[in-house]
């Protein structure tokens, strides 16, 4: 179930607030510019490929391209079997900025936004429904656990994809993990 926990910075491991009430946190959220919204999925095998993903979303992805002026979609997906989830999801762990709004839409699976604002941390458990925004400069990181097992559509304005500006600050290391909260909101 999606999930949000907010933390203040100077008290790291208990939350001082949790909801999974889907209308909450969409409002918690664009406090912060954020925008979070639930969209119906597709029955899709987990082994689908980019291109029938990008095509049975193609309406949807479309909208938001013309919305926001994206020029570039496309389909990140890990499982536990992945050779490189250890160093994927290391280089996610890192609190990090981007010079453009960060989107994503959970096909599959579930993965874990922490999106820091002044001294608060808000973790967003995005599931499968799920899509997030995460607006330009935006200090945040990504946790997709120890066994990752997800799909998401990823759209872009740059060309060149995800590129990140790391901010060096620690606080990633201070909160709960993935694996605190997940188990904690499943």
């Amino acid at each position: 179930m999606t999930t949000l926990s907010i933390f203040h910075q100077d008290q790291p491991e208990t939350a001082h607030t949790v909801t999974d009430n889907a209308a909450e946190i969409r409002e918690l959220l664009a406090r912060h510019g954020v925008r979070f919204e639930q969209w119906p999925t597709r029955d899709l095998p987990d082994e689908a490929a980019q291109d029938d993903i990008l095509e049975a979303y193609q309406a949807e992805v479309s909208a938001l391209k013309s919305e926001c002026g994206f020029q570039t979609a496309d389909v990140i997906s890990l499982n536990p079997d992945h050779p490189d989830k250890d160093a994927l999801r290391k280089k996610f762990l890192d609190e990090h900025t981007h010079s453009e709004d960060e989107v994503r839409f959970f096909v599959r699976g579930q993965g874990l936004f922490y999106l820091h604002f002044g001294d608060q941390v808000l973790a967003v458990l995005c599931q499968k429904n799920d899509l997030i925004s995460v607006p330009d400069g935006t200090r945040h990181w990504f946790d997709m656990g120890p066994e990752p097992r997800f799909t998401c559509i990823r759209l872009f304005s740059n060309p060149e994809g995800w590129v990140a500006n790391f901010t060096g600050a620690d606080i990633a290391g201070q909160l709960p993990r993935y694996e605190a909260l997940a188990g904690a909101a499943g």
